[in-house]
């Protein structure tokens, strides 16, 4: 028998609608396994509400509580009253970098049944991976705000991102890595580096480097903004694209709408070395604007459910789910922002009979 220990955080807004029904999916499971499969949950009301009462988004000994789980299940953070820098860097920030979590694993997919903006484009044309880095480059949070005592307007604000060598090629390697298990052994590196002329050249290099090691994969660098318009112009080119903390989680968000929806975008954040639990979540926020309404997009957190199961090894589990999903959107069983007319639960629903 198999039984793991996961650690629940809804979170904010919509998350604490989208988990449970993650939760039911992994009930699922368990239930049709006929008792190979059990999961324990722990929940934990961290997020903006907490912070209101405690002023932490996350109690001090939090991560040391965390380590003895197999996986944590997170929803969203982020509400209104709460800056979102302080909530971000309070709870999700704090779990990955407190983690080592330096892969970022967003898949981008479009499912049967969902129409995506492109007019051309199709689910053998619109399939891949993004790699972000997830403890440094951008998100290192290295600077300050000065020179304020000298009057309005006189503030300066400094934000330095971080590029270690290991940094940068551990994620590569995982991408690399990753790229060998694809149909297409193809690995896109995206960079600025024509204007960040120090942290991203050495990126670069770093990249250089590391496709030497793997000479049966077919390699490739993009700036940026050339490669903002290759996710819409040319999707069928990509297959693993690997970049920094903040490049890849902007282009892992188009690549999300250009499959239809921010409420199926899925994600990991893995320690490949195993040293601390993967946190799964789906990357769609909180969703101030609809949480309450029971019209919030469930796919994303349960293709996470997909992405845990996989990492945990029970990969017939989680390739059940993603066809579950599939079957669900190829029959229309869609939420608003898809342009169907279901309820969360009601998705859900579908999933299970799906199952």
């Amino acid at each position: 028998m198999v039984r793991l220990k996961i650690a629940v955080i809804p979170g904010d807004g919509i998350g604490q609608e989208v988990v449970p029904e993650g939760l039911r999916v992994l009930d699922r499971l368990a239930e049709r396994s006929e008792g190979a499969l059990a999961f324990d949950y722990e929940h934990f009301a961290w997020g903006c509400q907490y912070y209101h009462e405690t002023g932490r988004m996350i109690d001090q000994d939090g991560l040391e509580r965390l380590r003895a789980f197999d996986a944590i299940y997170f929803g969203a953070v982020g509400w209104p009253g709460v800056p979102d820098h302080v909530s971000l860097w309070g709870l999700r920030l704090a779990i990955c970098q407190g983690f080592d979590l330096y892969a970022n694993v967003r898949p981008v997919r479009l499912l049967a049944g969902v129409a995506s903006p492109l007019k051309n484009a199709t689910a053998e044309t619109l399939d891949w991976v993004v790699v972000r880095e997830n403890t440094e480059g951008e998100y290192a949070g290295i600077g300050g705000r000065n020179l304020t005592s000298r009057g309005p307007g006189k503030a300066i604000a400094i934000q330095a991102g971080l590029f270690t060598e290991e940094g940068c090629e551990r994620i590569m390697r995982f991408a690399f890595d990753l790229a060998l298990t694809r149909k297409r052994r193809k690995v896109t590196s995206v960079t600025k580096s024509n204007a960040q002329q120090f942290g991203m050249t050495l990126w670069d290099e770093v990249f250089a480097r590391v496709a030497s090691d793997y000479p049966g994969v077919e390699t490739e660098q993009w700036l940026v903004d050339a490669m903002a318009a290759r996710f819409v112009l040319r999707p069928e080119t990509l297959e693993v694209v690997v970049a920094s903390n903040l490049f890849a989680d902007i282009l892992s968000d188009l690549g999300s709408a250009l499959a239809g929806s921010m409420g199926i975008a899925a994600s990991a954040n893995l320690n490949p070395d195993g040293r601390f639990p993967g946190m799964f979540e789906p990357v769609h926020g909180s969703a101030p604007d609809i949480a309450g309404q029971g019209i919030a997009n469930p796919i994303g957190a349960i293709w996470s459910v997909a992405l845990m199961l996989d990492h945990l090894g029970l990969t017939d589990d989680a390739a059940r789910v993603m066809r579950a999903i599939e079957s669900t959107t190829a029959a229309g069983a869609l939420t608003p922002d898809l342009g169907g007319t279901c309820t969360t639960p009601q998705v859900t629903d579908a999933i299970i009979g799906h199952l």
